[in-house]
């Protein structure tokens, strides 16, 4: 089964795999959305998230980059 959009972390760790240089809190939520949606693996419905989810996922993005 692959990646939804309740799976904040482990999206998260696929971003920061994907982007290591890339500042998470300089990313819009429109373009965060279709790097997730682009993300190899992730399997939800595109129209499914919304500002809250997307939240998640940009804050665990953070953490996973404060903490590497």
């Amino acid at each position: 089964m692959g990646l939804t959009w309740k799976e904040a972390e482990e999206i998260a760790l696929a971003l920061a795999e994907k982007f290591p240089d890339t500042d998470p809190l300089a990313i819009r939520f429109t373009e965060l959305h279709k790097w997730v949606t682009e993300l190899e693996g992730f399997s939800d419905d595109p129209k499914a998230s919304n500002e809250g989810i997307l939240e998640a996922i940009q804050m665990a993005w953070l953490d996973e980059v404060r903490n590497r």
